[in-house]
């Protein structure tokens, strides 16, 4: 993989924006379960630059997760570094990005994962395989935009449009032919949708005109099969979806576009749009349209999300710990913190327990691995120091937020779990909140304040979805319980990537358990250095 600096125009204009060999999106790494996989990344930008592996469980290989100053150092320009990993028990989608500043709003592609030779799908097998890759694009430069808000203190610009396979669809200011993606089909297929929203800061609505289609996978783990019209999908979440193209002929819209509960929050309220096309339709025949959801349509959200559970079979068995080591709680909230070099006097963060997260000056795991003091703390609460009505109308004044580098220790094989709190500190808005080195299991959610005494009762501890990446409601709360049988660093965030700038982050650090299977392996010779 190349990383390069590559000429792309979009909306009818051009700038250079940072590829993978060449292409937006970037590559699909196609690999089998059980595969090894090598995958040299050389850096020819003038930009430091990490690749994350999103949702590969990386046992034991943490230097190979990817995220930059977590568990490894940048790859400096110029320079190269050997991603190896094993892909265990993992099968479906899963997708790569940069895991670095705002780069990933370019840099990004799918995996896909096939089941071992031999091992089937536990639905019908299509016929064919699509990848759709949901994005955002900005018209600036997204690094210096990024760095110019922050100098500021004030929130970065949104972006000018929402992509479909890197492609915008027609808009008014700029009409042009190669301007939406167009998808042709046979009549009488049955196709899989893989399907990654890879955009920055926005969770997307996806429907397809006239059709609907059955999700078999979230988060490459497979979920008993359901059907719906629109897909809900947050940034960082892939999915697999059946469609069966079953109408004939047509011309028929694809569509992605945001939602938002918090209408007074600023977002991109534009639609992407692309073509399905049945083989043998003339192209200029008129478009059949689709509604598309309100903004903050939160039933459509919500009935998505409850219609997930994981298949739980005999082949697939959803293990989900009944006994729990660790209880936690951490809240999720905005402040507002003095900034000296900031031009308003004052910047915005967001955090985990009143905690913005601090990335340190060398990796996090190079630091647990070697022993090497002074990089970061294990003292993270486990719940929060201060409890007060979360969700309330009645918010504390004191708008400061503690910064630091701390991280929650974990013995080898403990269960966790964890209960993601949203709060109404400056506002209350959604939360994808990806877990890196783990799958988890949603195994409650409701909205308000999370109730200890009678939440836990309602608990599906049966069939809940597995999943790395939940988003965390609008003035609620979503529980979610693992196992922590990976040894390394293992980086939590939100996974818009605003609140990320912000500091809404943090990491669990898990002890090596008993002998060489249960710890960490060393790391790599060509390991870059900070």
């Amino acid at each position: 993989m190349q990383v390069m600096m590559t000429n792309t125009t979009r909306l009818c204009e051009t700038k250079p924006i940072v590829t993978v060999n060449g292409l937006f999106p970037g590559p699909t790494l196609f690999v089998k379960e059980g595969d090894t996989v090598l995958i040299k990344v050389v850096n020819q930008i003038q930009s430091n630059m990490t690749i994350h592996w999103h949702g590969i469980r990386q046992i034991r290989t943490g230097w190979s997760d990817g995220p930059a100053f977590i568990t490894q150092c940048p790859i400096q320009p110029g320079q190269s570094y050997v991603y190896n990993f094993t892909i265990t028990e993992q099968r479906g989608t899963l997708w790569w990005h940069a895991h670095i500043g705002w780069m990933r709003s370019t840099v990004h592609g799918a995996v896909v994962i096939v089941p071992k030779q031999g091992v089937p799908y536990p639905f019908p097998t299509p016929d064919k395989e699509i990848e759709i890759i949901l994005g955002e694009w900005w018209k600036s430069d997204v690094e210096e935009m990024i760095e110019n808000a922050l100098k500021i203190g004030i929130g970065p610009d949104i972006s000018d449009s929402y992509t479909i396979n890197g492609l915008t669809g027609p808009v008014s200011s700029c009409s042009s032919p190669q301007e939406g993606f167009n998808w042709v089909v046979e009549n009488g297929k049955k196709y899989m949708l893989r399907i990654v929203n890879a955009a920055l800061n926005e969770e997307l609505f996806f429907k397809i005109a006239n059709h609907k289609l059955t999700i078999v996978e979230v988060d490459a783990t497979y979920v008993k099969p359901f059907q719906t019209e629109t897909i809900f999908i947050t940034p960082g979440q892939t999915m697999n979806a059946i469609l069966d193209a079953d109408l004939g002929t047509g011309n028929y819209l694809m569509a992605a576009s945001p939602f938002m509960e918090e209408v007074h929050v600023p977002i991109d309220n534009r639609t992407a749009t692309a073509t399905l096309q049945y083989s043998g339709t003339n192209p200029s025949e008129p478009i059949k349209l689709t509604d598309i959801p309100a903004q903050n349509d939160t039933s459509v959200a919500t009935s998505f999300v409850d219609s997930l559970k994981s298949l739980n079979s005999q082949e697939y068995p959803a293990r989900v710990p009944l006994n729990i080591d660790h209880s936690l709680l951490f809240t999720i909230g905005f402040g507002i913190n003095p900034c000296a070099n900031c031009v308003t006097g004052s910047e915005l963060l967001a955090n985990f327990n009143n905690i913005s997260f601090i990335k340190p000056e060398i990796s996090l795991l190079n630091a647990h691995f070697f022993n090497i003091s002074g990089v970061f703390s294990d003292d993270f609460p486990g719940n929060p120091l201060n409890p007060y009505d979360y969700t309330g109308t009645s918010q504390p004044r004191n708008l400061r937020t503690m910064q630091g580098t701390r991280l929650y220790r974990l013995a080898y094989n403990s269960t966790v779990q964890l209960v993601l709190q949203d709060t109404g500190m400056i506002s209350p808005e959604n939360h994808p909140i990806h877990l890196h080195g783990f799958n988890f299991f949603v195994v409650g959610k409701g909205l308000g304040n999370y109730n200890p005494d009678n939440d836990p009762n309602n608990f599906n501890l049966v069939d809940p979805v597995e999943r790395n990446t939940i988003g965390v409601p609008t003035g609620g709360w979503v529980a979610i319980r693992f196992r922590a049988d990976n040894p390394g660093v293992w980086f939590m965030h939100c996974h818009l990537e605003v609140h990320t700038t912000w500091g809404l982050e943090m990491a669990f650090v898990v002890d090596n358990g008993k002998g060489p299977k249960e710890s960490i392996l060393p790391p790599p010779q060509d390991l870059p250095t900070c």
